[in-house]
């Protein structure tokens, strides 16, 4: 097989929307940072939406980006949450894989703060190829050719393996 072909962890993201209120935002950093290890950052609306008061410029979340090999076990903890159980919904056709997960507390390792109290988060793994900073340089950016993109099914493999992931069976209608 071609060394060029295979698939790695890129990134992880873990994401926290908490809305207008400004505690559950500081809630969610401290969350983020003790799940993590990492500083999160606090994301910020570019949209008016009267409806929902909301305005440009105000604070409505937070994430954090991990990258490198310390990403590992942390996927696999967050996988556990699962039961290392995820739908092919999940995986999206560019071979991204997103899930939530309703509460902190089912992560292994996590225990229960009366601080945070009950949380949830997001978490988006990007999987990537040798030869990918192609399209994402800023200089003579291109795109990738058709054979060495992502699938589903390619992610859905390398999560069966890698992680031991099991699929639900989608039912047809």
């Amino acid at each position: 097989m071609n060394p060029n072909k295979t698939i790695k962890v890129g990134k992880l993201t873990l994401n926290i929307g908490t809305g207008k209120e400004p505690a559950k935002l500081e809630k969610g950093l401290k969350l983020l940072q003790k799940i993590s290890g990492a500083k999160p950052v606090k994301t910020f609306t570019t949209k008016r939406i009267q409806a929902w008061g909301v305005r440009p410029g105000l604070p409505i979340g937070c994430k954090v980006t991990l990258r490198g090999a310390t990403v590992l076990p942390l996927i696999k903890r967050l996988l556990q949450s699962k039961e290392n159980m995820l739908s092919e919904s999940n995986v999206d056709l560019n071979g991204n894989v997103s899930f939530g997960i309703p509460e902190y507390i089912d992560i292994p390792g996590m225990e229960y703060d009366p601080d945070i109290k009950i949380m949830g988060l997001e978490a988006s793994i990007t999987l990537v190829r040798n030869g990918f900073r192609v399209k994402e340089r800023r200089l003579q950016q291109k795109r990738l050719p058709g054979d060495h993109r992502i699938g589903q099914k390619e992610a859905i493999e390398f999560l069966k393996q890698q992680f031991s992931v099991r699929f639900e069976e989608q039912e047809e209608e």
